[in-house]
């Protein structure tokens, strides 16, 4: 009896700890960065963070890469890159003058959802 009640304990807290594992990435991202570097950038006149505009959704884009661990890397190299065929052929323009630095924020931000706050 107590060996299952101790199993149940470890679980829960296992459970817990990636709950704020997941809290501390989504704080971690820099937002007012993020929506600064959007509006600089014309992110918002293609996307939106709930519907499809010229480009996919930032929600649409997080779900697609859910747990791809080498998912920012990638949209990192497509915001400087640009590119089309992955959402259709309308192209995303590039952006090579951009920081790695800058667009790592921006692909945080939408893979965490694109809070506004």
């Amino acid at each position: 009896m107590k060996l299952k009640h101790l199993m149940k304990s470890v679980a829960l807290v296992g459970a817990l700890m990636g709950g704020l594992m997941t809290v501390s990435s989504a704080q971690a991202v820099d937002i007012a960065k993020a929506n600064q570097l959007a509006g600089a950038n014309a992110c918002m006149g293609c996307h939106a963070v709930d519907k499809k505009l010229v480009g996919p959704a930032y929600k649409d884009v997080a779900a697609k890469y859910k747990g791809d661990k080498d998912g920012v890397a990638k949209l990192v190299k497509k915001v400087k890159a640009g590119g089309s065929g992955v959402w259709g052929p309308i192209p995303m323009p590039a952006h090579p003058d951009m920081s790695d630095a800058d667009a790592k924020t921006l692909v945080e931000w939408v893979l965490a959802g694109a809070p506004a706050k």
